[in-house]
């Protein structure tokens, strides 16, 4: 009787060890490939928001960076910029300053376009954007701890490509290291880069990585389409390594296995009931543990698991493993968190960039750049309901040049403003424009618009109530020609054509005003 419960208690302790065993292995093994799987989807996923954060910077300047690429593509060879530059601040004031040089009195993309520029201005244009890209490249590369930044540009020859803008800098052959060389070129084959490629053919972003291996490791590649205007130009380029082994996990997970094995083979061979007084139940209490982790999230259970731990046996490294993982959870959270904060605060000051970008930097008004915008979310209203009712007034300062040749550009300076903050009190409810040096636009749509008359008349009497006032100074006694358009869609194709009578009715009344004060 002894001897059969014996081989019984033996059969069955043979039998729970092949399958704890087996139950540890492929649990360590699911573990492990799972965290890798997460750890690769995350890798991913991060590769893939830097690409977007990087376009979204570009497409903020893209009529910029458009000319910056189309220089590029036919002068990077003629072009010497320092290899070790750390700042653009000094390209910049240099391409200022030539532009003050060679253009005294415009403003780049006002009154002068960069095909109208000196050739070595537009030279120290290009230097200045380009050390402005690749800073902002390299620094988007520093900040999310991933390998390589770069911007693709395909040749005319296919599958090859030009790293225009190159996060891993390279000097000029011949240089001394003193140069940043340009104009990189690799050929980039189809059946070696086939994702690559599908991205700019179809020039949507793709739902998969590169996946190779190279200096930096097994590495994973996102390609960002960069379209402006509707037309393909190049490919945001991020990599990120995702290392072919996580050696501390496989190792733990080897560890785990071999002691959890071998512990509980002997402690079955020796005293199945000791398993069960001094394993199952902490086994139970670590389920429960986990389970509550599950549903609450709470890390402070971490601590919880690390206090019921008895012993140094397989299940205390099991559940000293389980804390570890729930610890490392917690961080990894907080590190997503934490990146999700520093791409808001890079959004809000690329935001706040924008917002620079469309305001007159004299008047605190809107400027140019924010009229063409506003014109277009108009005409795109337009499309939508033919009876839109909207109007463009055209307000021109006169004497202008009278006023900066006789008392100075200062005072020509407070006409401008006087007649702004005039022109934004009678049409508080209308956005005002100052789209060039003494022209004003109102877009009027809804009560300015019924009332625009009347706001014109008030406009006229406020004018002439200025040049009747002898305690002003005579810059401050300012004096405006008003012309006003309402949209008619018979006769109306865009808002152009509303701006175009706008300004000729302006004209109109600056000539008559003209008249009157010959008289």
């Amino acid at each position: 009787m002894d001897d059969k419960k014996r081989s019984l208690l033996f059969k069955f302790g043979l039998i729970f060890t092949i399958f704890t065993v087996i139950a540890v292995v492929l649990g360590g093994l699911a573990t492990y490939y799972s965290q890798m799987e997460s750890y690769r989807k995350q890798c991913e996923k991060n590769i893939r928001d830097i690409g977007a954060y990087l376009e979204r910077l570009i497409l903020q300047d893209k009529d910029n960076f458009a000319i910056y690429q189309k220089y590029y593509m036919a002068h990077f060879a003629e072009v010497d910029i320092p290899f070790d530059f750390d700042n653009y601040r000094a390209a910049q004031a240099e391409y200022e300053k030539l532009f003050a040089m060679h253009h005294p009195g415009r403003t780049f993309g006002v009154d002068i376009e960069f095909d109208d520029l000196a050739p070595e201005v537009k030279k120290a244009w290009f230097i200045y954007y380009h050390e402005y890209w690749l800073l902002t490249f390299e620094e988007a590369r520093a900040a999310f701890h991933i390998p390589y930044t770069y911007y693709l540009v395909p040749k005319e020859d296919i599958f090859y490509m030009v790293y225009m803008i190159d996060g891993e800098r390279t000097a000029k052959k011949d240089s001394d290291g003193k140069i940043l060389y340009l104009g990189d070129e690799y050929l980039d084959p189809l059946e070696k880069y086939p994702v690559q490629w599908e991205t700019w053919f179809t020039g949507k972003k793709l739902n998969k990585s590169q996946v190779w291996d190279n200096e930096w490791g097994h590495t994973y590649a996102y390609y960002t389409p960069l379209i402006i205007n509707g037309k393909k130009l190049g490919l945001i380029g991020t990599e990120i390594e995702v290392k072919t082994v996580n050696e501390g996990i496989l190792n733990n997970t080897l560890k785990q296995i071999a002691i959890v094995g071998a512990v509980v083979i002997l402690c079955v061979l020796v005293l199945l009931w000791y398993i069960n007084r001094r394993y199952i139940s902490r086994i139970v209490r670590l389920g429960e543990d986990i389970k509550e982790y599950a549903e609450v999230k709470d890390a402070a259970i971490a601590g919880k698991i690390e206090r019921d731990v008895i012993g140094s046996d397989e299940l205390a490294s099991l559940s000293m493993q389980a804390s570890a993982m729930i610890l490392e959870m917690e961080n990894y959270m907080k590190s997503l968190v934490d990146t999700t904060k520093r791409l808001g605060e890079a959004q809000e000051k690329a935001d706040a960039m924008t917002e620079m970008a469309n305001k007159d930097a004299l008047t605190g008004i809107r400027n140019k750049a924010a009229y063409d915008k506003e014109v277009r979310r108009v005409e795109w209203e337009m499309q939508g309901d033919p009876g839109k009712e909207f109007g463009i007034a055209m307000i021109d300062l006169n004497y202008l040049k009278r006023i900066n040749d006789t008392y100075g550009h200062e005072q020509g300076n407070v006409a401008l403003k006087k007649l702004c903050h005039m022109v934004c009190t009678i049409f508080a409810h209308s956005p005002v424009f100052r789209i060039g040096g003494d022209e004003f636009v109102v877009v009027l749509e809804k009560e300015d618009y019924k009332n625009v008359d009347a706001l014109v008349s008030q406009f006229n009497a406020k004018l002439e109530e200025l040049a009747h006032d002898t305690a002003l100074e005579p810059w401050e006694q300012i004096s405006a020609a008003i012309g006003v358009a309402h949209y008619d869609p018979v006769m109306d194709s865009s808002a152009a054509n509303v701006f175009k009578r706008a300004d000729r009715a302006m004209y109109l009344r600056k000539k008559e005003m003209q008249a009157v004060r010959t008289e």
